[in-house]
């Protein structure tokens, strides 16, 4: 069978006995969504206008600069153009949110929007909400602009009740904003209450689901999210983004066919599109969602083409990431810690938090099969690694690092005969991590600090304690193969006793 009737026989999972289910591998017609953004430009425009913001709703970025290009030579005057090229180089859920090297460009793009300037007031209010993203960017840190924008596009929504368009960027805002600290998720509810009803009232728009499903992405709200997920790669399957997507919220409720079904599909048209980082961020979680399955073979497969992948180098977050987290994912996963040992180091380029699991799954490695006195060497790097980027002020991924130090160090002194440090030390690592979310660039950590300390405790012959942390981990991550395994395993020695 070929690999695309294999992905569009897997489809046919995504929207159960739908008669509208369309294939999402094709060139022909575009289907991006509906957008309707007014401007004041010349009416030719309006409907690349239109285009070029239904691909910024589904994150296809290079396309959207292309369509904004395109308006700004039809009419040269027209300065929401150029607002619209400069929000290309404003990612705002990715990492990072404006790349170092692009910020140049895009300043230029705002102030040529300002100075061609504008008659409508609302158009000026977009404007105006942008420049403040990019103005003082060498001297004032992006989260201060980033609040200053959010606080201008609350303006924007609140002047403009009836604009779809105003109260969607907002959303967006609000989310980009939202910090993975605060586990009431406020800023995610309070972008959802915008959006929701516009999701009545807009059914085919591409940026109320795509957001819904962001505002939905952790294990509290991950149920409500469901509904967009279904909807979402129907509405923009033009736009490999909007295919993937939906992964977010399968992952989240354990519904791996879906998510594999949705990772085929994105992966073959960013393949086709030529865009790799989106292609490697759909193969991220097609190898999660396979490992989940017990499909250790079709993990692999997917493994092997990422090593025939070439030109993977440079600083490029959304690609060292995956590439580097996959291979990772397949040697710990699966128990294999002389293979998870050998990991070698990303691309030259990497980011030290991508660095960082590289070494932490070596460490692991290391640790568990025997030895632990050569795992110290990781352990500093790791530490080496959290320094920096608290310096740099990146205080989230040096959490994440100083959690993956711990769990080597709990591994290490488990090895070393010291199991109630390493109980303590582990416990510890795992309330760190509950209490922060996840970023939208990966599926999960490669291993939950809870599932680890579940597998420390069956080591230590404490079933009851086991199963509990086991438990624990599948409430946080549904359907997780490692948790469910070992919770068997705790639940069978528990009766032994």
């Amino acid at each position: 069978m070929s690999d695309i009737r294999r992905i569009l026989l897997a489809l046919l999972f995504i929207v159960p006995y739908s008669s509208a289910q369309e294939t999402h591998i094709h060139s022909a017609p575009e289907k991006l969504g509906k957008v309707s953004f007014p401007i004041s430009c010349a009416p030719a425009v309006q409907g690349q206008f239109d285009r070029g913001v239904a691909l910024l709703h589904s994150f296809a970025y290079a396309a959207a600069e292309d369509a904004f290009q395109g308006v700004a030579k039809s009419d040269p005057q027209c300065a929401m153009a150029h607002w619209g090229m400069a929000m290309t180089y404003f990612h705002q859920l990715w990492e990072p949110p404006i790349a170092p090297t692009t910020i140049s460009v895009a300043q230029s793009e705002i102030q040529q929007a300002l100075q061609i300037g504008t008659a409508s007031e609302r158009e000026r209010r977009f404007i105006n909400a942008l420049a403040l993203i990019f103005q003082n960017a060498a001297s004032v840190p992006y989260r201060t602009r980033a609040l200053k924008y959010e606080q201008a596009m609350s303006k924007v929504a609140s002047e403009n009740r009836k604009d779809v368009e105003a109260q969607v960027f907002y959303a967006l805002a609000l989310l980009a904003n939202a910090s993975p600290a605060d586990k009431t998720h406020a800023k995610q509810k309070q972008a959802a209450d915008l959006l929701e009803p516009l999701d009545r009232t807009d059914p085919q728009h591409p940026g109320i689901p795509h957001y819904l499903i962001h505002a939905y992405d952790n294990a509290e709200l991950a149920p409500r999210g469901l509904p967009a997920a279904r909807a979402y790669s129907q509405i923009a399957p033009s736009a490999p983004h909007a295919l993937h997507m939906p992964s977010h919220i399968f992952t989240r409720l354990g519904l791996w066919d879906d998510s594999i079904a949705s990772n085929l599909a994105a992966k073959q048209a960013a393949h086709h599109q030529g865009d790799t980082g989106e292609e490697l961020h759909a193969m991220d979680y097609l190898v999660y969602a396979y490992l989940q399955s017990g499909r250790d073979e079709d993990a692999a497969q997917v493994i092997q083409q990422l090593k025939d992948m070439p030109h993977l180098k440079g600083p490029d977050f959304k690609i060292t990431y995956a590439s580097t987290a996959m291979p990772i994912r397949y040697a710990v996963e699966r128990s294999q810690w002389d293979e998870a040992a050998a990991i070698a180091p990303p691309p030259t380029g990497a980011s030290p938090q991508v660095v960082a699991i590289a070494v932490w799954g070596r460490g692991l490695g290391l640790a568990r099969s025997g030895h632990a006195a050569e795992a110290h060497a990781e352990i500093e790097k790791l530490r080496q690694f959290e320094e920096q980027l608290r310096a740099s002020g990146n205080d989230y991924w040096a959490t994440q690092v100083k959690i993956l130090t711990s769990e080597i160090i709990a591994w290490t002194a488990q090895a070393n005969g010291n199991p109630d440090k390493a109980a303590a030390i582990m416990r510890t690592a795992a309330d760190e991590e509950d209490a922060i979310e996840k970023l939208p660039a990966t599926p999960g950590p490669i291993v939950p600090a809870r599932e680890q300390l579940g597998y420390l405790l069956l080591a230590q012959h404490q079933p009851a304690l086991a199963l509990k942390a086991f438990e624990n981990t599948l409430t946080n991550a549904p359907g997780r193969r490692g948790a469910l395994k070992g919770a068997a395993q705790a639940t069978a020695l528990s009766a032994q006793k």
